[in-house]
């Protein structure tokens, strides 16, 4: 089964359901749902807080790259990825 591909040059932000923020008590960023919270790790905090509907995908993946210049091509893919995961869990829409 093939994933959906998503135009790249469009803006994700996240679904209505969901709020982003950091939460001291987890010392990470959190996704805060209806029916509980999700514990992001670093990297999917440092992608999700760009998710506002202002930057393209392409955008976001080219600010990472400028952030993280050691990462290179890798911060690319994993920056892809991790936005294709988010959209599939419904975390994101465009």
């Amino acid at each position: 089964m093939n994933s959906p591909v998503f135009d790249t040059r469009t803006a994700p932000q996240l679904a209505p359901r969901y709020v982003f923020r950091w939460e001291p008590s987890q010392d990470a960023y959190v996704l805060l749902y209806p029916e509980g919270i999700i514990k992001l790790n670093g990297s999917a905090g440092e992608i999700l807080k760009r998710c506002d509907g202002s930057r393209s995908e392409d955008a976001i993946v080219v600010e990472l790259q400028q952030v993280f210049p050691d990462g290179g091509a890798a911060v690319a893919e994993s920056t892809r990825q991790f936005l294709a995961f988010a959209r599939g869990r419904g975390w994101l829409q465009s």
